[in-house]
């Protein structure tokens, strides 16, 4: 539940900083450094307070937490950019798309993300 909890707040960082790099450069560039917003805030809050009983040390567990991040980040990519241009234009969705489509990416890793950070993150 705490990771959840965490990982939202961490997910609404990356999704309103998104917006706010929106406005000085390209949206497929806005959606990863969003990401590195976000992911930074996840490391912080879930080393504070969800996996506090790890036996890592917080340098073991940056580089792990990194190498998880880069395969959800490839995955929020994904699925922003295909809903973004494809699926929901394709619907005859065109209002907020964007801010639709990178909502739906940012979820769309939580599962995975919460299996490699228990696993190998903070073992």
């Amino acid at each position: 539940m705490l990771f959840l909890l965490t990982g939202g707040f961490a997910a609404a960082v990356n999704w309103t900083s998104r917006i706010m790099y929106n406005l000085w450069m390209p949206y497929s560039y806005a959606i990863v450094i969003a990401y590195l917003t976000g992911m930074v805030t996840a490391f912080v809050l879930a080393r504070m307070f969800v996996f506090t009983a790890s036996t890592q040390s917080t340098g073991r567990s940056a580089v792990i937490f990194t190498l998880v991040n880069v395969a959800a980040v490839a995955q929020t990519w994904a699925v922003s950019m295909a809903l973004a241009y494809y699926v929901l234009p394709g619907l005859g969705i065109t209002w907020y798309a964007k801010e639709i489509a990178h909502f739906v990416g940012v979820a769309v890793p939580v599962f995975t993300s919460y299996v490699g950070h228990k696993r190998f993150t903070f073992r």
